[in-house]
């Protein structure tokens, strides 16, 4: 049988859930128990580290995961998010 929880927001925090919930075509309720299956789905799949094994473990998947290609160079990737930062400034 369902039952009735309350949860207190402010007003800023219900507009926004309840915006999201429309634009996911949800009513705020779903939308709500969602986000909360979401949450407990996403605590369950986390898996602490609990011993040197677990953790070399997952060191091991990530360079799987990386794949095989090389990192890219440093300096060109900082040269590149320097000069995003002031494209479009006007020139002094």
């Amino acid at each position: 049988m369902p039952v009735r929880i309350q949860v207190v927001l402010d007003e800023a925090e219900r507009a926004e859930f309840r915006r999201q919930a429309r634009l996911e075509g949800q009513s705020l309720s779903a939308w709500l128990k969602t986000a909360g299956k979401a949450r407990i789905a996403e605590k369950r799949n986390q898996r602490p580290f609990t011993d040197p094994e677990s953790l070399a473990s997952f060191f091991k998947q990530c360079d799987e995961h990386s794949g095989s290609g090389t990192e890219p160079d440093w300096a060109e990737h900082r040269r590149l998010l320097d000069e995003s930062k002031t494209r479009g400034l006007p020139t002094a």
